[in-house]
């Protein structure tokens, strides 16, 4: 079996090809990724098991059908992915992300390859109990440009569907957690243990604090990945995967058992708003998946990794 990920240095790139060999016999991993953030750690250890190979380049400028020739599967993960910085940037954000997924998806398209394409729950934005993949248009507004280009892309999967016969699976990822070699901090509830850890104040949202959210444990994620594809689950359909709605307070309370010295600082961002939604994810447990991590437990591996490897704030 041959997998195609794109963006596989990333956090969840960097841990999916770890676990695909475990799941996938004799799977041959081609990995794309740009190198733009320089995480070349994310190469590193690769385990024994599979087969890698390893392509530095962009998407929007790679022969895409060569790449995908002969694939079994294609995880479409390279995007610009940092929302709140998104904002102002719509024009870059559409050239590189829905531009991205336009050449992909034509390609697997063309090619017959079936696609897994990374949405994101920020595209609900307003509260009607829990909101499900169904849900009204009405309920669908983009918190941000990073999370409206996801809903064109989208759009853009149902149509290759419908015109040119393109198997996909969309998963709306909650906000992920946890740790990988390719992790980042500029989601909220890595960017918390990492200011927690350095001693700073943790910034939160000023009116984000009581909002509930949908988060995502990252071995979850994994998890859902790797579950569509032995299931080949290509029935072109939207998936929530999603761990726990909470609120910034809970997370707060899980950091604070491990720092209690944290101090919480709120600060206003661009992308504020009054709302709290929570996010079911029964469609994908109706599949036979269940969702088996915890936020909190994301939060303590977190914590501990970043006081193992010495980063660690000292007061002395």
């Amino acid at each position: 079996m041959k997998i195609v990920v794109t963006g596989a240095l990333g956090h969840i790139g960097s841990k999916l090809i770890r676990q695909l060999p475990t799941v996938c016999s004799d799977v041959e991993i081609l990995m794309v990724d740009n190198l733009s953030t320089q995480r070349y750690c994310s190469l590193f250890d690769l385990p024994n098991l599979g087969e890698y190979a390893f392509l530095e380049g962009d998407v929007l400028q790679l022969n895409l059908e060569s790449i995908l020739e002969k694939a079994d599967c294609a995880v479409h993960l390279a995007a610009l992915t940092d929302a709140e910085n998104s904002i102002g940037r719509l024009e870059e954000v559409e050239r590189v992300n829905l531009g991205g997924t336009t050449g992909i998806a034509q390609a697997c398209a063309r090619l017959g390859c079936p696609l897994i394409f990374a949405s994101t729950t920020s595209v609900y934005g307003i509260q009607d109990g829990v909101v499900t993949e169904d849900c009204a248009p009405s309920q669908l507004r983009a918190q941000s440009p990073y999370a409206l280009v996801k809903l064109k892309e989208e759009s853009l999967l149902h149509e290759l569907g419908s015109d040119a016969g393109l198997r996909f699976t969309i998963c709306r990822f909650g906000t992920i957690c946890g740790t990988s070699p390719g992790m980042r901090f500029h989601t909220a509830v890595n960017k918390f243990c990492w200011q927690a850890v350095m001693g700073q104040p943790l910034t939160v949202w000023r009116t984000a604090l009581d909002q509930k959210r949908p988060y995502l444990d990252l071995n979850d994620a994994v998890a859902a990945i790797c579950f569509v594809i032995s299931r080949r689950l290509f029935a072109n359909k939207i998936y929530n995967i999603v761990t726990e709605n909470l609120s910034v307070r809970q997370i707060l309370h899980f950091i604070r058992q491990r720092v209690p010295s944290i101090e919480v600082e709120l600060v206003d961002s661009k992308i504020m708003n009054q709302l709290s939604y929570e996010v079911s994810n029964a469609r994908f447990n109706s599949e036979g998946f269940r969702f088996s991590g915890g936020i909190e437990d994301q939060v303590c591996e977190t914590l501990d990794l970043l006081s193992l490897s010495g980063v660690a704030h000292s007061s002395d």
